[in-house]
């Protein structure tokens, strides 16, 4: 589904990444882990097309989608929740979730059908339509944050940091909405530092360090690098718990 090759992107004169390769096969949950300033998040920002990569290619079902707009990405069915979270906090809860349905054309009978759907998934939204986003609690911002990229139906889903800051029982909760939303059919790159969280939910994943891929494969994979886990992982256990 998703195909990175050879991606390198840069801050002035500095590759913050370099040469990074990756691929997302439809209807997986792929993760990105490793150390602050590894390049996880560049990576996500060069996909999704804030950022222009100086080099490499990025294609998406097959169509070349390097150096496009944002705007021009999302609407080829990716979407992105920003590290960070990133509401529109003077905003309603109700005008951030039409926010991310702004690229659609097919009604607003289907964009209703939509915010339900979203408030079906996050129930803590849905008495707070009116309530400003800035007002919510951090957990609940990153609900609306995560909604508010579904609005747009994306087909590849990215998620940078989504369990940053959290408390661990939302934290948990958050963990269980990717699974559910991978089991309903949407792709995930997950890109987490909390490794042990991430190596229970996905299928394959890739370990970065200063700007480069220094392993991919599966999790049981990753068991076995100890070194590897030691240095940049902190030991943690892939096991799911």
């Amino acid at each position: 589904m998703l195909s990175v090759e050879g991606l390198e992107t840069r801050y002035g004169g500095v590759a913050a990444v370099r040469g990074v390769s990756l691929e997302v096969r439809e209807r997986e949950i792929v993760g990105v882990l490793g150390p602050n300033g590894a390049g996880k998040t560049t990576t996500l920002s060069s996909v999704i097309g804030l950022l222009r990569p100086a080099a490499g290619c990025i294609r998406f079902l097959g169509r070349n989608l390097t150096g496009l707009t944002p705007d021009r990405v999302v609407a080829a069915g990716i979407g992105l929740v920003p590290e960070g979270r990133w509401v529109l906090a003077s905003m309603s809860v109700r005008e951030n979730l039409l926010m991310g349905a702004y690229l659609r054309r097919d009604g607003d009978g289907a964009i209703a059908r939509e915010i339900d759907r979203v408030c079906e998934i996050f129930p803590g939204l849905r008495d707070r339509h009116q309530q400003p986003a800035g007002t919510l609690s951090g957990g609940e911002q990153q609900m609306l944050s995560i909604a508010r990229a579904l609005m747009a139906r994306p087909r590849l889903l990215m998620l940078d940091e989504p369990t940053w800051g959290l408390a661990p029982l939302v934290v948990e909760e958050i963990m269980r909405v990717i699974k559910r939303l991978n089991e309903e059919g949407t792709t995930i790159l997950l890109v987490e530092q909390n490794a042990r969280q991430a190596l229970a939910v996905v299928q394959r994943c890739y370990v970065l360090a200063v700007g480069q891929v220094i392993f991919d494969g599966t999790p049981a994979q990753l068991e076995r690098e100890h070194v590897l886990k030691t240095a940049y992982l902190g030991g943690v256990s892939s096991r799911v718990p």
